[in-house]
């Protein structure tokens, strides 16, 4: 029988997480992955099939929210929900990400649809499988939206509890069946990621934030041109405040938690994408009139703004991976003569900003991402080379560094705004090996 090991019972994480949703990617997956490992290209091309796949799926999901948006409010609101949507950065980086937040907005993206195609107490159920299987903060969402339901008499209390019911013992029988075996013990997943964050409050534990963040950082950012229409809309359209409501207590409860990211509410943003492109449809359709004239030019004006942020933050993230960079150009001019393995070890700051298994190569290449070894002790290790954010470590030689995104910069010449890189990860090679010493580099 062969042992099969995995990197999540080596590096477990802080709290074990479903495989639910890797499974579904994977099987979509395998065929093309399949061919790209029979004619051995390289590893890398699997990770774009994968993040091809996932967000093929993301995005048929909020084809399916667009869909619905069309029937409710019309094309002319589509068009403007799609053209927000287009000019926005984190919404679609995010949706090639396999994270649970991203597998959870997929069921939420569905949930908003029926939803909005009047089919409640389906939407109930999605929100309940997001929640129990792949994201637990999915209950603040679902709570006001089925709250809302309950005062507008959309669903009863007694149907909806059955409905939800149903659905939790499929949710939860289907995820400690699939998890259990992955990991390896009987497991909930998503209870012990309730009862780490929730229960013993320790996700303060890696960082606060105020209570404001997400209205004055997070959403502003990810909005951009959205966010001042939805303030706006609220004043120009009364159809705004109903689907608004639900969502904007959703962000309130999740502002009350001290560790914050954009990620945990971006199950919010295509709602408020609707409400921003109810807004602007109001304001293109009334154009012609004197005061909604600049309201027109302002919005316009909004949308070429986006899209110059967009552009910034793609740039800002394209030099956000440095580690990756890194590790292929040593792939590429670190190549021994010797038929001995060639150790290469990735600390903890290489391995969280670029590098994965599919960056890795075959034999002779070998890796470890064995942690905390203090920088006087790599001296005794037996790496051939080190991937680091340290610039001098001894016993080895720094061989070149790979700049990465730093900040944002104003200039008085065009354009006004530049991106600032610095070093940030160092490739080092053992000064013991003869034929790393007797090579050039590009140092650093």
């Amino acid at each position: 029988m062969v042992n099969i090991t995995y990197d999540h019972l080596e590096f477990p994480g802080v709290v074990p997480r479903t495989f639910i949703g890797a499974w579904l990617v994977s099987i979509l997956a395998s065929p093309v992955v399949s061919i790209i490992n029979f004619l051995h290209f390289p590893k890398i091309y699997s990770l774009y099939i994968v993040r091809l796949v996932l967000g093929c799926i993301m995005l048929s999901t909020l084809r399916f929210f667009r869909i619905q948006v069309r029937s409710k409010f019309g094309h002319q609101v589509e068009a403007f929900f799609v053209i927000l949507t287009s000019l926005q950065f984190h919404l679609l980086f995010y949706c090639t990400r396999p994270l649970p937040n991203i597998l959870a907005l997929g069921l939420v993206n569905m949930a908003y649809g029926y939803w909005l195609k009047e089919r409640f107490y389906t939407a109930l159920r999605f929100l309940v499988v997001a929640t129990l299987i792949f994201r637990c903060d999915v209950l603040l969402l679902a709570c006001p939206i089925g709250l809302q339901l309950l005062l507008t008499r959309s669903v009863t209390l007694w149907k909806a509890i059955k409905h939800c019911i149903v659905a939790a013992i499929l949710s939860i029988g289907l995820t400690v069946m699939v998890d259990s075996i992955m990991w390896r013990r009987v497991l909930w997943p998503e209870f012990e990621v309730f009862w780490f964050n929730s229960v013993l409050n320790r996700s303060s534990e890696w960082g606060i934030s105020p209570f404001h963040w997400y209205f004055t950082s997070a959403l502003p950012r990810s909005l951009l041109a959205a966010y001042p229409l939805v303030i706006l809309g609220l004043l120009l359209d009364r159809r705004i405040l109903p689907c608004l409501l639900p969502i904007v207590s959703f962000v309130v409860m999740y502002s009350k938690l001290p560790h914050k990211e954009l990620r945990f509410v971006i199950g919010s943003l295509p709602v408020f994408n609707l409400t921003a492109a109810i807004s602007a449809s109001r304001i293109y359709n009334n154009r012609n009139k004197s005061f909604w004239r600049l309201l027109y030019f302002g919005m316009i004006g909004l949308f070429l703004l986006s899209l110059g942020c967009t552009s910034m933050f793609f740039m800002a993230s394209y030099h956000n991976y440095p580690s990756g960079y890194a590790l292929r150009k040593l792939h590429e001019i670190g190549n021994l003569n010797s038929t001995s393995e060639i150790w290469t070890h990735i600390d903890t700051y290489s391995a969280m900003n670029g590098i994965s298994r599919f960056c890795e190569n075959d034999l002779p290449w070998r890796y470890s991402k064995e942690e905390d070894i203090a920088l006087e002790d790599y001296n005794h290790r037996n790496f051939t080379y080190l991937l680091n954010e340290h610039s001098y470590i001894d016993g080895y030689q720094c061989l070149f560094s790979v700049d990465g995104f730093s900040r944002v910069t104003l200039r008085k010449s065009f354009p006004p705004i530049a991106l600032v890189k610095e070093p940030k990860v160092y490739v080092h090679g053992s000064i013991c090996n003869e034929e790393i010493s007797s090579r050039n580099f590009p140092g650093c």
